[in-house]
């Protein structure tokens, strides 16, 4: 007979494998590899994702490993830019390239009607032969070559065909930098790997995000026909139910903590994977916070909270050199125990954000339920 696992039970789960339990004792490579990686399309949000991961966390880590090219900032799931491994990024390129490429037929295919993909890539390749280029840069070189095509249109067929990394220093702690970018064989200067078997990735999901559907597995990744993948793999998984009695699997030997375990208040950055990564997103969503619309195609998220596992709250900082300011929006009411911890968890995190501000405030409003 199948187990059924609760919500509760999947809540504490997916908790674990995303290190959102308790702080992990990892260096920032490690936990990337542990995580798949972050989404991080926006250029330091992020961080916040490694802070509230990570004991002893220091921005200072990431940044050195960012301008080393041992991480890298690359289009990856869901053709959305990534913080991975560069070991993780040569062979999840290959994996996941139909996807970024489908993406960009769909939204500029009309305007590249006629002109031979292949020669395209070719020329986009030869472009960045002297340095890292802006889209808008690229687009421009591409359309002294191919005048009659839009240059936009060719820079992001460019992005979809050539494997490119978003270079310091943009992305780095406390800095800004263009949106520039080189093939991943000039920055850091290594060769993609030979795609993989596509289980591979599906083990790497759920030890990250699991238990998890088929379809769990297809929103993260942005791949599509899985199932028979999963059927592939299933002598060598666990099999459960959740509480619709949709299938899920789980390798057998990943953390599943009891539903009663705490969960700690723990502040999510915008675009955190934790809420992005599943079809089915009440593992972590609850009513309340889906009542708010904050997932109705727009490109912008709120910052979350955490609260008993489930999001109850966002947040917003502004910061001067005389004040830090973390503001925290419930969608129901609290308990003291729960405002208390969202206040000394708030605090930390403000002077992780703005660590030269001479004071420091947690405001917590009134509920506002949607």
């Amino acid at each position: 007979m199948t187990v059924t696992l609760d919500n509760r039970e999947l809540n504490r789960a997916t908790l674990a494998r995303q290190l959102l339990l308790e702080r992990a004792d990892l260096t920032v490579h490690q936990a990337l590899e542990r995580l798949v990686g972050l989404q991080a399309q926006t250029p330091q949000t992020w961080y916040v994702g490694l802070w509230t991961r990570l004991a002893g966390y220091t921005p200072e880590e990431t940044s050195d490993l960012l301008t080393e090219g041992g991480v890298l900032r690359m289009a990856l799931m869901r053709g959305t830019i990534h913080l991975v491994t560069a070991e993780d990024a040569l062979w999840l390129r290959p994996l996941v390239e139909p996807v970024i490429e489908r993406g960009t037929r769909a939204a500029f295919g009309r305007k590249l009607a006629g002109l031979d993909l292949a020669e395209l890539t070719a020329a986009g390749r030869a472009a960045f032969a002297e340095r890292a280029l802006t889209f808008a840069e690229l687009g421009k070189l591409l359309t002294e070559r191919f005048p009659a095509h839009d240059g936009a249109a060719m820079a992001q067929m460019v992005r979809a065909s050539v494997p490119l990394v978003q270079v310091p220093p943009r992305g780095l702690w406390g800095r800004s930098g263009p949106v520039a970018h080189l093939p991943v064989e000039q920055w850091p200067g290594r060769e993609l790997e030979p795609a993989p078997g596509v289980e591979q990735l599906v083990l790497r999901q759920l030890a990250g995000f699991g238990p998890c559907t088929v379809k769990d597995i297809q929103q993260w990744s942005g791949l599509t026909r899985l199932a028979e993948v999963l059927d592939r793999l299933r002598p060598q998984l666990v099999v459960f139910k959740d509480e619709q009695g949709r299938e899920l699997f789980d390798l057998p030997d990943a953390p599943r903590p009891p539903a009663d375990t705490p969960a700690p208040v723990r502040y999510l950055y915008d675009f955190d994977n934790l809420l992005l990564s599943h079809a089915d997103r009440s593992r972590v969503l609850t009513v309340d916070f889906a009542d708010q619309g904050f997932f109705g195609g727009s490109n912008e998220m709120p910052r979350s909270v955490l609260v008993d596992g489930f999001v109850a709250a966002t947040w917003r900082f502004a910061a001067t050199k005389a004040e830090a300011v973390l503001t925290v929006r419930p969608f129901r009411k609290l308990t003291k125990t729960e405002q208390h911890e969202l206040t000394a968890e708030g605090e930390q995190l403000s002077r992780f954000l703005a660590p030269k501000s001479t004071r420091h405030e947690v405001r917590i409003t009134a509920p506002e339920p949607g």
